[in-house]
């Protein structure tokens, strides 16, 4: 009895082991998620672009303004002629530091040294680091310029755009939304090809009279349909359940879903067209999708992490959704977010189907 469990277990694994792409999902993407996980969860709160708007000659402003870039924690935005809230609504500037009228140091001398500080809540945590990093910058500066004193002299006032109860759900809730998309589409359709294989009907549909490329919008139209389906859905979700608003126009939101579902309808036949079974291709659905997640800023920043992981987002279509998502239900749809992020989007479709398609081809023959 026992050398028969052996064996049958001895089985089991060398079935299980032969195929080196399941060597790969077993063995590789545990290192590749960790080192992820590792890398892009921080807490700490980094690269925040600060834009400082003084008029000239306001020396103790200035002096407030490059604490707050020695800090390290703020990068210095260069603008032109941009009113403070295009700043933010074009997503150039996170916050924006505005001196008072006349100057701070006369405004300090009326015992009223209050500047104005505008901070993008579009990113809940990215907005709170910035009103307790303000503080304390401003703090460490008047004790500075004036010592210690019972009253602050230099204080600041914070108005806080687009979120200002500073709700988590108007931050977590569109990310979410897009991971749903996203998780949907790409494993529904990762396991179409391999289930085709596995129940022996692929046969059946190569020899139909049909050309390479309508067997592949055969099997992917549906699923880009039935991806806009749940996008509509889970906008929909979200402003019922959560009370997450649709500030922009429809035709944004509905141009960015098609975009993100055409690339993650291709990446998910991709992955088919490499998994011999739907087991496989599950399990190379999740490898893509646990990094893309972790890369998308759903969570975390992508500017808090280190330079190579922030240069691999930029290749997660997850990323540029959620951008587009925020940016159209909570800022109103500004147009220069909306055309540079759908245009990173359709790029990648293109190359994610010309990729599948390529692949698709060399299955069939």
């Amino acid at each position: 009895m026992k050398r028969t469990l052996l064996a049958f277990i001895r089985k089991e694994l060398i079935q299980t082991l032969r195929d080196v792409r399941m060597r790969v999902l077993l063995f590789g993407a545990p290192v590749i998620q960790l080192t992820i996980f590792g890398l892009a969860l921080s807490t700490e709160i980094k690269n925040i672009n600060l834009a400082v708007i003084s008029g000239p000659g306001d020396a103790m402003f200035g002096r407030v303004a490059e604490g707050f870039y020695a800090s390290g924690w703020f990068k210095r935005v260069i603008y032109g002629s941009e009113a403070p809230f295009e700043l933010i609504a074009s997503g150039r500037a996170d916050a924006v530091l505005i001196a008072p009228a006349g100057g701070l140091a006369r405004s300090a001398a009326r015992g009223d040294g209050r500047m104005q500080l505008l901070v993008d809540a579009t990113n809940l945590t990215k907005a709170r680091a910035v009103e307790a990093y303000a503080r304390n910058i401003i703090s460490a500066a008047a004790a500075r310029e004036y010592g210690a004193r019972a009253e602050p002299a230099l204080k600041f006032d914070v108005r806080v755009l687009y979120n200002p109860a500073m709700e988590s759900s108007m931050f977590l809730v569109p990310g979410v939304m897009g991971m749903l998309v996203c998780l949907i589409t790409i494993i529904l359709t990762a396991m179409s090809l391999a289930r085709e294989r596995e129940v022996g009907t692929f046969e059946t549909i190569v020899s139909a009279p049909l050309s390479d490329a309508e067997v592949l919008l055969g099997k992917t139209v549906p699923y880009v349909l039935l991806g806009v389906m749940d996008a509509a859905l889970v906008v929909a979700a979200g402003y019922l359940i959560f009370g997450v608003p649709v500030r922009g126009p429809l035709w944004q939101l509905a141009l960015a879903s098609l975009a993100l579902v055409i690339t993650t309808v291709s990446i998910g036949t991709f992955i088919s067209t490499i998994a011999r079974n739907q087991q496989q291709a599950m399990l190379g659905g999740f490898m893509f999708l646990f990094p893309a997640i972790l890369m998308s800023g759903i969570m975390y920043p992508v500017e808090n992490m280190p330079g190579a992981i922030i240069a691999a987002a930029y290749l997660d279509p997850l990323m540029y959704f959620v951008r587009l998502l925020r940016n159209i239900m909570l800022k109103g749809g500004d147009l220069h977010v909306l055309w540079t992020n759908l245009g990173a989007l359709a790029l990648m479709a293109l190359v994610a189907a010309g990729a599948a398609y390529k692949r698709f081809k060399q299955t069939l023959n």
